[in-house]
């Protein structure tokens, strides 16, 4: 049996443009005993671009557990192990904290090879304050979990980054604006690769961009949230309207529907709300109460 302990690295790897790999990462990846890749399709790719030819295994998050403990038998054995995720560093929204936090209740050695991040890429490109900041990972797709996230976060006082898939990226938006009181946001996308974008705005503003684009949105997204301002409201949208702010609300539903009748109730109540800056819940009340009365189509 072999004494030696292996090493097990956290290798960071490209976000997108397949030259930004530090020279160490390169050396790492080439004297390793075994790859650890969350995609080894992707992962393949770039080591063919750097001739690279290691063994690869996956490891991504519906990789059972008995294939942790195959990685941690490995480095029992004195083996060196690499761990690199599709893009950027380990640990972050992907199976690597798990393999990490086994490794050290096994008093394994573990190493840090940094690389580029699309969390830090973005949070410069914003021009938001850097520091502090909070990363939130992913946002749960639906449900209470959703609802829980977006309390959760509402009045953190620093800027916060999160990453959104393509599909729900709108819907996101439009949850910060009605949730988090419509702040500034920057949307960075593809960073590092040929169509990299990095768009600032309100979250309801860039939503409307993202919404009236034709194309259909692509690409890995982080999205980066001005801090919550203490002192001020914990959402704009929150309020409730009053008695006296009717007729003016009344006028604005009535024109918009003389304007396009085509127009859903689900976009009506999201003009309103952002028009008059309450929640979208008093707008669709509001019009539903004008239907009742006849008043509104």
């Amino acid at each position: 049996m072999n004494d030696q302990k292996g090493t097990l690295f956290i290798v960071g790897t490209p976000i997108g443009n397949l030259k930004d790999i530090t020279l160490r990462a390169l050396e790492v990846l080439s004297s390793v005993d075994l790859i650890a890749a969350e995609d080894t399709r992707r992962t393949r790719k770039l080591l063919s671009h750097h001739n690279i030819h290691k063994p690869l295994i996956s490891y991504h998050e519906h990789s059972p557990t008995a294939r942790d403990e195959e990685i941690i038998s490995r480095l029992k054995q004195g083996q060196r192990v690499a761990l690199v995720t599709d893009a950027g560093m380990p640990g972050f929204s992907d199976p690597g904290f798990r393999l990490i936090r086994r490794v050290i209740e096994e008093s394994l050695d573990i190493t840090v090879v940094p690389g580029p991040s699309a969390i830090l890429s973005a949070l410069l490109i914003s021009g938001f304050p850097p520091s502090p900041f909070a990363f939130l990972g992913f946002p749960p797709s639906r449900g209470s979990s959703r609802k829980h996230f977006f309390d959760r976060y509402r009045e953190i006082p620093m800027t916060r980054v999160l990453f959104e898939s393509p599909v729900r990226l709108i819907k996101t938006l439009e949850e910060i604006a009605d949730q988090w009181g419509n702040p500034q946001v920057c949307v960075a996308r593809e960073m590092t690769k040929v169509f990299e974008e990095a768009l600032r705005g309100s979250a309801l503003d860039l939503a409307r961009i993202f919404r009236e684009r034709e194309e259909t949105v692509k690409g890995e997204i982080t999205i980066v949230v001005e801090e919550h301002r203490r002192g001020a409201p914990a959402t704009t949208f929150s309020k409730t309207p009053n008695s006296n702010d009717f007729s003016s609300i009344d006028s604005a539903i009535r024109k918009l529907l003389e304007e396009n009748p085509a127009i859903s109730t689900k976009e009506l109540a999201r003009e309103i709300a952002h028009q008059f800056g309450i929640s979208r819940r008093s707008a669709y009340k509001r019009i539903a109460e004008l239907r009742e009365k006849k008043i509104i189509p």
